[in-house]
């Protein structure tokens, strides 16, 4: 029986205590400029890497700290929750998965110490297209192989921090659709050097969020054929093993944003008085702020309990997929009642709650619809007929 863990250890404890102070010297002011200008955050996530906290899920034998899922959790949260974005964080995080546990040995070594250090930065995922959404077994991206490269044709779209990475996280599709057996059958994950690779364009996106996002075109873009992980053909199975992880960081992200905007909330709500009392005292600000707290907290136990299965090799799917589901909504909650608090000044960028207000929004359509989770529970957990 699994057990879930319901306060930190001193470990766990100290962890976001070190996270948090690197999130102090980059306050409101410096996420608030970058977001003006579409920016990455380069000297935070610099800093993060440099401490090692970009490298917690990469084991220890490769410049790593070996940390489990649920400690890369707290460190996501421990940034959103301190008025930053976690997203490229997250990103390398949980793409970086799918190198460890399906790259042969000669690609571990050659790319994970790397990736620890930051000496490579592997934050691109290139799977949505245009024409297939959700529906990733309908992509239209081809690799054909040519000798010793492949070559590759086609687009995807909503591929964030690609000009920011080193290395990008390609899924195409290497035998035809109308010649598989199954439709999940026939795609592969390829690791791609975009630093000098020719037949790639990219165009910048501008975006709700500053996630540093675009629209990439592959015109006979050559690659060596050792790009491959694993075994040609088995691609979707890849990802699909990568995206509990996903999922449970993703809800931390969410959980992170709950948390700020419940602490901003209830502070603005203290100390601004109208009509002769502190605004807090009145139940129409009082209750929904209480609500969206209790529903952090509930989505944050559903977290916990996704992270320890999946820290001890356990099947968390439906747990995952629920974690973020509850997360985000949780967040979305918590965002509406401190931006209702807030009236005007909500509103004002100086303030930064439109700001995370934007972010927190992305998280109930990405990296899955929530939809799509209903439709998952409904189906895998309650044994209910298939709706899409």
């Amino acid at each position: 029986m699994t057990t879930v863990r319901i306060s930190l250890t001193d470990e766990q404890r100290a962890l976001k205590a070190g996270v948090a102070e690197i999130c102090e010297k980059y306050p409101g002011e410096y996420w608030r400029e970058l977001d003006a200008k579409r920016e990455y955050p380069e000297a935070f996530v610099a800093e993060l890497t440099r401490a090692g906290y970009l490298a917690a899920l990469i084991p220890q034998e490769y410049g790593g700290a070996g940390l489990g899922i649920f400690e890369a959790a707290l460190i996501l949260e421990t940034i959103n929750a301190s008025g930053g974005n976690a997203a490229a964080c997250h990103a390398q995080m949980y793409i970086m998965g799918t190198v460890l546990r399906h790259g042969n040995a000669a690609q571990k070594l050659a790319y994970l110490p790397k990736i620890a250090t930051g000496e490579l930065r592997l934050q691109a995922f290139g799977v949505t297209e245009p024409n297939s959404g959700s529906d990733t077994t309908r992509l239209q991206t081809t690799a054909v192989r040519r000798g010793d490269r492949y070559l590759v044709n086609g687009q995807k779209i909503f591929i964030s921090r690609v000009l920011q990475s080193d290395l990008m996280l390609l899924l195409a599709r290497t035998t035809p659709l109308d010649q598989v057996k199954r439709k999940t059958d026939g795609l592969s994950v390829f690791l791609v050097d975009i630093r000098h690779v020719q037949g790639l364009e990219i165009r910048p996106l501008r975006m709700m969020m500053n996630h540093s996002t675009n629209a990439l075109f592959f015109d006979n873009m050559a690659i060596p054929a050792d790009s491959l992980i694993g075994e040609e053909g088995r691609g979707f199975a890849y990802i699909l093993d990568g995206m509990n992880a996903e999922r449970i960081l993703v809800a931390s992200d969410s959980l992170g944003d709950g948390r700020w905007f419940i602490e901003k909330a209830v502070a603005y709500s203290n100390q601004r008085v109208v009509f002769g009392r502190p605004i807090g005292a009145n139940q129409g600000v009082q209750f929904a702020i209480a609500k969206a707290h209790m529903a952090v907290e509930a989505a944050d136990l559903m977290r916990g309990k996704a992270a320890a299965l999946f820290d001890t090799g356990q099947p968390c799917g439906p747990e995952a997929n629920m974690a973020k589901y509850l997360a985000a909504e949780a967040a979305w909650e918590a965002a509406n009642a401190c931006i209702d608090c807030h009236g005007g000044y909500g509103f004002a960028e100086e303030y930064d709650v439109e700001r995370k207000f934007r972010e927190a929004r992305l998280y109930k359509t990405a990296p899955i619809n929530q939809n799509l989770v209903l439709a998952y529970v409904g189906e895998h957990v309650l044994g209910l007929p298939r709706s899409y």
